[in-house]
């Protein structure tokens, strides 16, 4: 599964509104644990089919960082509506990750 990027004018259609649960990664092009957290977000994207998967880059989208009170890539958020049910912060293994979204 593709993970989305995100901008500040699609974020409610794509995360609010997507009806199922979203892994929000935002990340940055500079850092280096972000770049290796994402081939471990694509294989979980493809290994949890009932989770969206999208991404922010923290550089194009100061306000959605600020907005979730990201000081730290990466973050990642796992959302369900408008409701963050867990907040993670750096690089994690795909083991971890799939067990963030068991809910």
């Amino acid at each position: 599964m593709e993970i989305k990027k995100i901008a500040g004018d699609s974020f409610q259609t794509e995360v609010t509104e997507a009806g199922v649960p979203v892994l929000l990664d935002f990340y940055a092009d500079w850092c280096g644990p972000c770049k290796a957290q994402l081939p471990v977000l694509e294989q979980a994207a493809e290994e949890a089919c009932d989770v969206k998967f999208c991404k922010v880059n923290v550089d194009e989208e100061p306000r959605l960082a600020e907005q979730f009170q990201v000081m730290q890539v990466p973050t990642m958020l796992i959302m369900n509506g408008e409701q963050i049910f867990r907040r993670i912060t750096g690089f994690h293994p795909l083991e971890e990750i799939l067990e963030f979204l068991e809910m």
